[in-house]
C-alpha cells in the first residue's frame, strides 16, 4: 500500500459528504465511504499509509454494540442529520489536534512534493480515484526484470477481485509444472507505479513472497511476469472467500469454539512470518482466504503488499495499515513485530462479539479512538464470554506493545490449551536471552527470583520453547541450541532481514551452557508478567526468593548505572532502597525489574 489522501466529494447518493480514498500506488482498495456500523461492511476499511488528517469524531458508535446502522447499507449520516459531538463536549467549538497530524509532512516528503504540488495533486484527482501521472515521473525505471512471457505461459480468465491499482484474474497454467493447474494471478498496473517508492513497493512484496515458504497457512507464490503495462504475481488459488465474507455471513460473530480455530491459523502463520523476521502491516479478515467452501477449510495469508523485512532489534516509522486495525505505536512512528499482534487482537475481538473495539466516522477519528479508547468488554455479548477468552484479547489489545504476547506465545494462553496445535519456536526468546546475558549479577539475581514465582501457564510456554531448543543430553543448551533452532527454521527471509545476527550478540553462551531453570529467567518478560490481573501476587511471592538468595546492599549511584539513568534520577532511587540495611525493598524490587528511564520515572512515580 502506498501513501493516501482524503478528498470530500459531493455526491449524488447521499446528502452528506463521501470521502474517497485516493492512494498513487498499487496497494489501496477500491474507493468506499467510511461505514457507519460498527460490524464489518463488505466494503474494506479505510487503509492509511501516512495518510493527511482529517476532522473526525473521537466518540463510539452511536448504535449498540453489534446493530448495524438503521441507514440504508452503504449510506452515511450527513451533517445535516447528525449533530458534531465535538460541540457538545469540548470546551471549545474546535475537534481537538488530530493524532494524524503530523503524517501530512510525511505524505509531502515521500513524494518530494512542495506544499503547493500537494495541493494541486489533490485537486486534479479523476473521479473513478484514479492517480494522475506526474511529467517528472514519466522517466522512472518500472523494468522489474520478471520474465517476459506471461501471455505464453499462462491463460487469463475472468477477474475475481479487484483494488484501487489492480485486480485479480483467474487463470490456467499452459505449460511446465502449472499445465492446466488454476492459479490466481494478481495484476499491477505499471502506469499508476507513480514513485519510485512505489515500484519498490512491488519489487519487495514479490521478494517477500519468494522468500517465504514451507507454512500451510501462507499463500503459496508460484512466478512473477511482466509485460510494458503490467506486473504479474501468480500464486494459488483460494475459492473459499474472505475471513470477512464468512464472518458477515454468522451475523458478525462465531462461537468460541469456531473462533479458536481461526484464531489458530492466524497465530500460527504470523508466528512462521515474525520468527522469518517479516511483518505484515496490514492483518485483517480480508486478507485471510479459504482454500474451498467448505466449513473445515483451511485459511491462507495474503497480500504482502505492505510487508517489510525487520531486523531482530529494529523499529519501522512509517504509517502503514488499515484504520481499524492499526496498533498505536504505528501511529506514534516506531513499531515492530509486536504492531501485528495489536491486529490480530482486533480481528478476535470481532470475531467474539461482531463488533470493533475501535469506531469512528473518519480516519483521523479511529486513530483517536485506537490512542485513548479502551475496549468495551462490558455491553453484550460480553458477559457471556468466558473470562480466558476476555483475558486473551486482552492481552492482544494492551497499548503498551511490551505487555503483549507474542504470537508463538499466545498460542500457549490457556484460551486455546484445549486446541491442538504445534508452538512454533519464538523470536522473542532470542531477544529476551540476549538481555539477560549481557545484564548484571544483580540484574540476572533479580530475574532468577522472578522465574521461580512464575505460574503454571508460563511454564507451559517456556518449557515448549526451551524443547524446541533440543537440550543436550545433560538438560541443558549453549549457542549451538539456539543456532541449530533458527536453521531448523530458516527461509530466505529469515536471511534477508538478518536474524541469525542476533546470535553474535549471545557470544557469552559459547563459554557456557543453561538448564531450565536459567533459561526461564532469561526468557521471561517482566512487561508481560505486569499485565497480568496476579502481577502483585507474582512479584511479591518473587521478592521473598530475591531476600533469600539475591538482595544485598546497593547504593543509589550503583542502581543508576544499573538502569543507565544519571544523577537527575537519584531522588527518585532512593525511594527504593530501605533505610535499614540499604537493600531493595519490594516496590524497589518491582521497580527495578521493569526498568526506567526520565521521563518515565517522573510520570509513574
Amino acid at each position: 500500500m502506498g501513501q493516501c489522501y482524503g478528498k470530500t466529494i459531493p455526491t449524488t447518493d447521499n446528502d452528506g459528504p463521501t470521502t474517497i480514498i485516493a492512494a498513487d500506488d498499487h496497494h489501496h482498495q477500491q474507493q468506499r465511504s467510511y461505514p457507519q456500523s460498527p460490524l464489518p461492511s463488505n466494503n474494506n476499511v479505510p487503509s492509511v499509509k501516512n495518510t493527511p488528517a482529517r476532522s473526525s469524531s473521537p466518540w463510539a458508535s452511536p448504535y449498540p454494540h453489534g446493530i448495524s446502522s438503521p441507514l440504508p447499507t452503504g449510506v452515511s449520516p450527513s451533517p445535516a442529520r447528525s449533530s458534531t459531538p465535538g460541540r457538545r463536549f469540548f470546551k471549545r467549538p474546535f475537534p481537538p489536534p488530530s493524532p494524524a497530524k503530523h503524517i501530512k509532512a510525511s505524505l509531502a516528503r515521500r513524494f518530494g512534493q512542495t506544499k503547493q504540488q500537494q495541493q494541486q495533486r489533490a485537486g486534479t484527482i479523476p473521479e473513478d480515484g484514479a492517480a494522475v501521472e506526474q511529467p517528472e515521473l514519466q522517466s522512472l525505471d518500472k523494468n522489474f526484470g520478471y520474465n517476459k512471457n506471461f501471455g505464453a505461459k499462462y491463460e487469463l480468465g475472468k477477474e475475481i477481485g479487484r483494488g484501487h491499482f489492480g485486480h485479480t484474474c483467474h487463470a490456467k497454467g499452459k505449460k511446465g509444472e502449472l499445465k492446466d493447474q488454476p492459479v490466481a494471478v494478481k495484476i499491477i498496473s505499471k502506469a499508476k507505479m507513480t514513485t519510485a517508492i512505489s515500484i519498490e513497493d512491488v519489487r519487495r512484496e514479490v521478494k517477500i513472497l519468494r522468500a517465504l515458504s514451507g507454512h500451510k497457512h501462507l499463500i503459496h507464490f508460484f512466478d512473477a511476469c511482466e509485460d510494458a503495462n503490467n506486473v504479474y504475481i501468480v500464486m494459488e488459488l483460494c475459492e473459499g472467500g474472505e475471513l470477512l465474507d464468512r464472518i458477515l455471513s454468522r451475523g458478525g460473530r462465531y462461537t468460541e469454539a469456531d473462533a479458536k480455530l481461526i484464531i489458530v491459523q492466524i497465530l500460527s502463520v504470523v508466528a512462521f512470518c515474525h520468527l522469518q523476521g517479516v511483518v505484515h502491516r496490514d492483518l485483517k479478515p480480508e486478507n485471510f482466504l479459504f482454500m474451498s467452501k467448505s466449513e473445515d477449510a483451511d485459511m491462507k495469508l495474503i497480500d504482502f503488499g505492505l510487508s517489510d523485512f525487520i531486523r531482530p532489534e529494529e523499529r519501522l516509522n512509517d504509517i502503514v495499515g488499515s484504520a481499524y486495525y492499526v496498533a498505536p505505536e504505528v501511529l506514534h512512528r516506531s513499531y515492530s513485530l509486536e504492531a501485528d499482534i495489536w491486529s490480530i487482537g482486533v480481528i478476535s475481538y470481532i470475531l467474539l462479539c461482531g463488533s470493533r473495539p475501535f469506531w469512528a466516522r473518519t480516519e483521523s477519528g479511529i486513530f483517536r479512538a485506537v490512542l485513548r479508547a479502551d475496549p468495551n468488554f462490558d455491553d453484550i455479548p460480553w458477559p457471556s464470554v468466558s473470562p480466558e477468552a476476555k483475558d486473551f484479547v486482552k492481552r492482544l489489545l494492551n497499548k503498551d506493545y511490551r505487555k503483549r504476547m507474542s504470537a508463538a506465545q499466545a498460542l500457549t494462553h490457556p484460551w486455546l490449551s484445549t486446541e491442538n496445535h504445534p508452538i512454533p519456536l519464538d523470536i522473542l526468546i532470542y531477544k529476551l536471552v540476549k538481555a539477560y546475558l549481557h545484564a548484571s549479577p544483580f540484574k540476572r539475581a533479580a530475574l532468577k527470583a522472578l522465574s521461580k514465582a512464575l505460574t503454571e501457564n508460563e511454564l507451559i510456554y517456556l518449557r515448549a520453547q526451551f524443547m524446541l531448543l533440543e537440550p543436550n543430553k545433560d538438560g541443558r543448551v549453549s549457542l549451538d541450541n539456539f543456532r541449530m533452532a533458527l536453521m531448523r527454521n530458516a527461509t530466505d527471509a529469515m536471511k534477508e532481514s538478518r536474524v541469525p545476527d542476533i546470535l553474535n550478540a549471545m557470544a557469552p553462551l559459547s563459554y557456557r551452557k543453561m538448564d531450565f531453570e536459567e533459561f526461564c529467567a532469561a526468557a521471561i518478560s517482566t512487561y508481560q508478567l505486569e499485565a497480568l490481573e496476579t502481577w502483585e501476587q507474582i512479584a511479591s511471592t518473587a521478592f521473598d526468593f530475591f531476600e533469600q538468595e539475591g538482595n544485598r546492599a546497593v547504593s543509589v549511584e550503583e542502581l543508576a548505572r544499573e538502569l543507565n539513568v544519571g544523577p537527575t534520577a537519584h531522588s527518585i532511587l532512593k525511594d527504593w532502597i530501605r533505610g535499614d540495611d540499604g537493600k531493595l525493598s519490594l516496590f524497589g524490587y518491582a521497580k527495578f525489574l521493569h526498568g526506567v528511564t526520565l521521563r518515565s520515572s517522573n510520570s509513574r512515580h
